[in-house]
């Protein structure tokens, strides 16, 4: 068995931080099952401490209402209370899939998660129900990033501790009350932890749910068909493909039946849209040349194939394979920075993926850093458009957006850094097996043997690093190169 010694993961926590939480294990405990337990355990009260910061930074807004520039001087604005009120969501799931008065200018499996909330919201003032509202999207919020946290550490038995990079993150207290994203974000994180085991019918299940969330996913699937192209192991691919189009067929046809503009609403607000906060082709606009809007839907159009094109290079031409974690970051952080809009909440999708290639924290609080000034910036640009006195002005925006740009860019270079520097070794074959602790914990080693994925370190790796295991490569383990890219 391949020995772990990864470098990149030495610094997720100090030695014994978990113990602060969940306590040292006693002397008759099994180490093989409750090692792992013993880990993540924490990291699910510490993702439930995140969640509640979250909610508490928006104290503001929960006590005055989510109305006026009052909201972005105390930086609580939200999309859900919004949402909740332009969407007429308190009628409830029913009349968002028959079309009778709900609505939401988002996919339509998110739609019907937030009218489904919206109808369990009881009566009363406005400012109460967009608070009960509020409430109960925390609730449901909690509940996933919790479950995110765990099918993590859950992808990565023999590494689990870098889900705290998920549930510790400055970026999830800071987004995940933002708007409904996490949900999408939860199904990407389910289909990948059922990718890593060997799961590719469930897997394409999840991801194609995922899709009718957000079109991110789509991003995720590509790679698993780029690594296919790779591996020559695209049977696996295709049960993942043709599951995941059984998944988006039977959520839309409901919608096809009883409301079909519903499937259709939030691309087409996206196709007129002009270019929106956070996006590069804002920045002609912050500085007084504002791009037609068919110019912004091209420019996003471009991005997206350079994403495409990036993502395929990054996974064909390294001299060991990226794990689908890195394959999916890099195509996912691309498309962001080159979108028509790339909002505060959106960075909540690059996080699992941050956590499932294991960087350094110390590139992540570089990252976390440029988010939390751009959260702040954002804020007081937007008030300043009613107040320009106290608002930020355009030009300084620009620069929080551009340096935002910049450190999502830091992230992909880093992936692509530290995959394109592993270095050949041989894998001793000593390391004990761990066994799983129930139908969603870890995998043993036995569902990851060395599948030649290696150490990288902060500046490349030694020529004697030990290899460690790609336990995300699900049915690509072992698989040799059958496609490999060489760039001159």
């Amino acid at each position: 068995m391949t020995r772990l010694t990864d470098r990149t993961r030495q610094d997720v926590l100090p030695g014994g931080a978990l113990a602060v939480a969940g306590g040292p294990l006693g002397r008759h405990a099994s180490i093989r099952a409750m090692s792992w337990v013993a880990t993540v355990v924490p990291l699910l009260v510490a993702t439930a401490a995140t969640m509640a910061l979250s909610v508490a930074e928006r104290a503001h807004c929960i006590q005055k209402g989510w109305t006026g520039s009052d909201q972005f001087w105390h930086a609580c604005f939200s999309d859900l209370p919004a949402l909740y009120q332009l969407g007429n969501l308190d009628n409830g799931l029913a009349s968002y899939v028959g079309g009778e008065g709900a609505r939401a200018d988002h996919p339509v499996l998110t739609g019907a998660v937030m009218a489904w909330v919206g109808g369990l919201v009881p009566d009363g003032s406005f400012l109460d129900q967009t608070r009960w509202y509020f409430a109960l999207w925390a609730l449901v919020a909690t509940a996933l990033a919790v479950a995110i946290v765990y099918l993590t550490a859950a992808s990565l038995p023999l590494h689990s501790t870098n889900a705290a990079q998920f549930a510790l993150s400055p970026v999830l207290l800071l987004t995940a009350m933002l708007s409904p994203d996490i949900f999408g974000v939860a199904l990407v994180s389910a289909g990948i932890w059922a990718w890593s085991r060997r799961r590719p019918a469930l897997a394409g299940a999840l991801l194609g749910l995922a899709v009718t969330a957000r079109t991110y996913p789509l991003l995720i699937l590509l790679a698993l068909v780029v690594l296919g192209l790779r591996t020559g192991r695209l049977g696996a691919v295709g049960r993942t493909l043709a599951a995941a189009a059984g998944a988006v067929a039977v959520v839309l046809l409901p919608f096809l039946v009883a409301n079909p503009g519903a499937i259709l609403r939030s691309y087409q607000v996206w196709w007129d849209s002009a270019a929106g906060l956070g996006s590069p082709w804002m920045i002609p606009q912050l500085v007084g040349h504002p791009l037609p809007n068919g110019a912004t839907t091209l420019l996003t159009a471009a991005g997206l194939i350079v994403a495409v094109l990036m993502g395929a290079v990054f996974a064909l031409s390294t001299r060991r394979r990226p794990t689908l974690a890195e394959v999916a970051l890099v195509l996912v952080a691309v498309a962001l920075v080159t979108g028509k809009a790339f909002p505060v909440q959106a960075s909540l999708w690059l996080l699992p993926l941050v956590a499932l290639c294991g960087l350094r924290w110390r590139d992540h609080l570089w990252w976390a850093g440029a988010e939390a000034l751009h959260f702040v910036a954002v804020w007081i640009y937007v008030g300043g458009l009613s107040k320009p006195d106290r608002g930020l002005p355009p030009g300084w925006y620009a620069v929080f957006l551009t340096l935002r740009l910049i450190a999502v860019g830091y992230l992909v270079w880093r992936v692509w850094h530290t995959a394109a520097q592993r270095a050949e070794a041989p894998a001793p074959e000593d390391e004990p097996e761990t066994e799983g602790t129930g139908p969603l914990g870890p995998p043993s080693l036995k569902d990851h043997p060395g599948q030649g994925t290696e150490d990288p370190s902060d500046s490349g790796v030694d020529d004697d690093s030990d290899a460690v295991v790609d336990e995300l490569a699900g049915d690509f383990t072992d698989a040799p190169d059958h496609l490999l890219v060489r760039l001159a």
